[in-house]
């Protein structure tokens, strides 16, 4: 029986590719530096940035160093981009997001979420209108660990007191987390909802075969339906 739904946040409740949108070329195109190198050199700090050792701040201030293109005006602008389009992503929740938390609530399960984020995005999520509907909130900027780390997964897990098999994984499929999620023991679904309006070289995750795909969220309401009758 499923007694919970774990989610992931980007590309599963709110997508990226909404309004505006603020990537690594984009970036560096506003300071004038060869794509490249800057993909090269700011991809260097993600991981760091991701387990909450650097702020987005901090992060780009090493970035723009090793370039030789820091200033406090970059970081600013820089910023302000990531936040303006982030704002616009948490602007545009879908509806059927918290529709589809609440309805899940309403049948009596418990609702997680475990999402690599860095600082700014960790902060949209915390003043977003889906926050309040997890009963566990497992951010990698906060956790220390991020996904396909299976603690970050089993932190989840007891933070909802229900044991792996009992839960149901859902997310989109970047940073391997739906095999990681399988191997802890949970069902995992792949949501192909928001894959639409994802673009080279952002997308994040391939189609895998050997998961269960859902194109609506009433497909995973139904499923969960069809394994707790």
């Amino acid at each position: 029986m499923i007694k919970a739904v774990i989610f992931d946040m980007f590309e599963t409740l709110v997508t990226l590719f909404t309004g505006r949108t603020y990537f690594s070329e984009h970036i560096a195109a506003d300071l004038n530096q060869p794509m490249e190198a800057f993909r090269k050199c700011w991809h260097e700090t993600e991981k760091d940035r991701t387990l909450g050792k650097y702020s987005m701040e901090e992060g780009l201030t090493i970035t723009l160093k090793n370039l030789g293109a820091w200033s406090p005006e970059n970081v600013q602008l820089v910023c302000r981009k990531r936040r303006e389009a982030l704002g616009d992503t948490f602007g545009a929740i879908p509806p059927e997001s918290l529709w589809f938390l609440q309805t899940l609530r309403a049948k009596g399960l418990k609702t997680g979420l475990i999402t690599n984020t860095f600082s700014d995005e960790r902060d949209m999520i915390l003043s977003s209108p889906l926050y309040p509907l997890f009963d566990a909130a497992m951010i990698s900027y906060e956790q220390g660990i991020s996904k396909p780390d299976p603690e970050i997964y089993k932190r989840a897990v007891q933070s909802l007191n229900v044991t792996p098999q009992e839960c149901l994984y859902v997310g989109d499929g970047g940073s391997h987390e739906l095999q990681a999620a399988r191997e802890l023991g949970m069902q995992a679904i792949q949501c192909t909802w928001f894959r639409d309006l994802a673009y080279e070289p952002h997308i994040p995750s391939p189609i895998f075969e050997d998961f269960l795909h859902a194109a609506t969220r009433q497909d995973i309401i139904n499923f969960i339906d069809s394994l707790n009758s």
